[in-house]
């Protein structure tokens, strides 16, 4: 098994309060706020055609001011991605994820993937956007390959203990269900009707299928 991606240090956002024309005071910009501002333009923009000017008059504040919060773009980018991936892996050191039969095990994760993608909609839509033309970007890209081959696995013991159709290609399945998964940021839309069905519902499609059996 090759080594685990090398993790990139986690950024430092620092707070600052804001003053506009004339001493007017802004909102107070922490981590959090900041970060959604530039999840929201990379999403809008794209990452690569962002810049540091844009995420300073999306948020308010001058470039220099913004400067006084993060190095630099990719910083913001590691935040989101880094916040992302650790609900998904989270997932995986769940009790139900580790304990019982194997395709129970999977039936968790795809519900909990579905719901922590829609309650981190914009910073999951931003992880499977990331094309790989940084370090952060091929780093996120590996995590998300081993996330894959984490529900690999787990889908190859679910066919072992005859549990899952024999024949079926673990890798395939793993790709299948996070392409499921995947493609909710595509047309889900907070506070519409069956949202909190929603998990449910996609597990009982990967598991039962939409065409009933001839």
């Amino acid at each position: 098994m090759s080594a685990a991606p090398s993790e990139p240090p986690a950024p430092v956002v620092r707070t600052r309060r804001a003053r506009g024309e004339a001493g007017a005071r802004r909102p107070v910009y922490d981590a959090s706020s900041l970060l959604a501002v530039a999840v929201a333009e990379f999403n809008t923009r794209g990452y690569d055609a962002t810049s540091m000017e844009d995420l300073s008059r999306a948020a308010g504040i001058t470039k220099s001011s913004f400067y006084h919060h993060v190095r630099g773009k990719e910083e913001l980018l590691r935040a989101a991605l880094h916040r992302a991936l650790d609900g998904l892996f989270g997932i995986l050191e769940e009790p139900a994820a580790q304990d019982g039969p194997a395709l129970e095990r999977l039936q968790h994760i795809i519900r909990r993937q579905v719901e922590v993608l829609t309650s981190e909609l914009p910073y999951v839509t931003l992880l499977l956007r990331v094309r790989g033309n940084t370090g952060t970007e091929r780093w996120a890209l590996a995590r998300r390959r081993a996330f894959d081959a984490s529900i690999a696995s787990l889908v190859a013991e679910a066919v072992a203990d005859g549990e899952v159709r024999s024949g079926v290609d673990p890798l395939l399945a793993a790709r299948l269900l996070s392409g499921t998964v995947n493609s909710i940021i595509e047309w889900y839309r907070p506070g519409r009707p069956g949202t909190e069905e929603l998990p449910d519902d996609i597990v009982r499609v990967v598991s039962d299928g939409i065409i009933p059996p001839a």
